[in-house]
């Protein structure tokens, strides 16, 4: 009897990370064409507020630009019969811009309900996805390219250099990130990308060493002291033959700091110090939604999931990379083992 190895590339933890990263970031990305409305839309925040999930209204069209949100609407001889906010009211044809033999053209669906200024829920959510993924994936990229150049630095750059550099590092480590980051955000009161730049800054010095405790691990293996013996420089020997092997540990970091921005980001946002209103922003839709929890629940509950989600699936993806990438954790892929 044999057995067939497979590689942990095909794990479930990468397929379904990768899978839920990838739609994340279509559905931020494609947002103006999947949000069913401007997430900014108010047509009429009297009766369009507080609204459950699956709410569908009759949207009404003034002749003077003005929208009414109704339960029910009725086509009468003189014009429309609407009821909004517990009564009934009559409006002449002359007045109504979208009417239809059968009632009015127009409608809002609420399919995750509305918030306290009658937004829709769900187009909120969505453009949410694009600051908070913006914000995190971005910071990342900054925290990658300073952190890895600090640990080569560190790593390659002698005795001298690297004692300054750790411990400078162990300096900024001392701090607590969090209260560094709530205290920076407070004083600074950055825009979107002041966020991403303090957020980069008070993230990579993981990265960093991360990075030096790999490449002085790999400096003095077989393949890199052959690269220096046939006279290939030392920048060529960093980008070709250290980096690519350092980099597993590093990208699976990434992936997990990833969702930890993202977090820090909706904390920052829902203390009032991150994304500020009206622009959307999982952490300023928790910070509107925990004021009326009890009440109007989906609020809270529906930005909470997906934050929630997008950390699971950041966290998936640093675990599949992790086994498909790692060699040391990964069987060979398509050897045949017999067993006895």
């Amino acid at each position: 009897m044999e057995r067939r190895w497979t590689s942990r590339a095909r794990s479930p933890e990468l397929r379904w990370g990768a899978g839920l990263v990838a739609g994340l970031l279509l559905l931020a990305a494609a947002a103006p064409l999947v949000a069913p409305y401007d997430p900014d839309e108010q047509l009429d925040p009297a009766a369009g507020k507080g609204r459950p999930p699956g709410t569908v209204l009759q949207a009404v069209r003034l002749a003077d630009g003005r929208w009414l949100l109704a339960e029910r609407v009725e086509r009468t001889a003189a014009g429309l019969r609407i009821s909004r906010l517990g009564r009934s009211e009559e409006l002449p044809a002359s007045e109504v811009a979208n009417l239809t033999p059968r009632g009015v053209a127009d409608r809002r669906v609420f399919l995750l309900g509305s918030d306290k200024f009658g937004r829709d829920l769900l187009s909120r959510v969505i453009y949410g996805a694009r600051v908070s993924l913006a914000v995190g994936s971005l910071a990342v990229a900054l925290a990658l390219v300073l952190g890895v150049g600090v640990g080569a630095a560190a790593a390659l750059g002698g005795a001298w250099l690297d004692l300054v550099l750790m411990r400078l590092l162990d300096a900024l480590l001392a701090f607590p990130p969090l209260f560094l980051l709530i205290a920076l955000a407070a004083f600074l009161r950055p825009g979107t990308a002041a966020l991403v730049g303090i957020l980069a800054a008070l993230s990579w010095m993981a990265i960093g060493r991360l990075t030096r405790a790999e490449l002085l691990s790999l400096r003095q293996r077989e393949f890199v002291l052959a690269a220096r013996a046939m006279g290939q420089p030392p920048l060529a020997i960093l980008v070709r033959h250290l980096l690519p092997n350092a980099m597993t540990p590093v990208l699976v970091q990434a992936a997990l700091l990833v969702g930890h921005l993202i977090v820090l980001e909706a904390t920052l946002s829902f203390l009032g110090l991150g994304i500020q209103p009206p622009a959307a922003s999982w952490g300023n839709l928790l910070a509107e939604g925990q004021e009326t929890l009890l009440d109007s629940w989906w609020m809270a509950v529906f930005p909470g999931a997906a934050l929630a989600l997008t950390v699971i699936a950041f966290n998936l993806l640093a675990e599949g990379l992790r086994d498909a990438l790692d060699p040391q954790e990964r069987p060979l892929q398509g050897v045949t083992l017999p067993t006895p």
